[in-house]
């Protein structure tokens, strides 16, 4: 798994990195997303979550949620278009799973995506993003994960 400054990027999923998104194929035709560990130690830590609800659709570059921790409140970006299939109840009853174990147990929603084919190809595959990830977190002025 790279580890860039000191948070971890799992290197089995795919990154939005300019949005601190990852996309996980889930073989079924849907994508599971959720938000990187740079983006949950930059936030701080997470007190509420607002998921899309299901059934609702995403437009590509909008919100499939609202984040908020003590220090931002923002949306979570989807890159790609589509419905909503599931979203995680329990980040929505727990937001600190997001911060805690933001690859498995915080993940945001489940998304059939419309433009999957369009999209893929735009996302950075983990085994590549640690140089994008130094660049993003240069720019942005974030030393790293505690």
């Amino acid at each position: 798994m790279p580890v860039v400054n000191n948070c971890n990027i799992p290197d089995d999923l795919l990154y939005d990195v300019d949005n601190h998104i990852w996309f996980k194929e889930q073989g079924d035709g849907t994508v599971k997303l959720g938000m990187t560990t740079v983006a949950t130690a930059m936030a701080g830590q997470l007190v509420a979550f607002t998921p899309k609800k299901a059934g609702r659709s995403v437009d590509a570059g909008k919100s499939c949620a609202t984040v908020e921790s003590g220090k931002w409140v923002g949306p979570a970006k989807s890159a790609a278009a589509g419905d909503v299939v599931a979203v995680n109840t329990d980040l929505v009853a727990n937001p600190q799973l997001a911060n805690t174990d933001p690859y498995e147990k915080g993940w945001f929603i489940i998304l059939k995506p419309n433009n999957w084919d369009q999209v893929k190809p735009t996302l950075t595959p983990g085994s590549a993003v640690t140089p994008k990830y130094e660049a993003k977190m240069a720019a942005d002025g974030f030393a790293g994960c505690p």
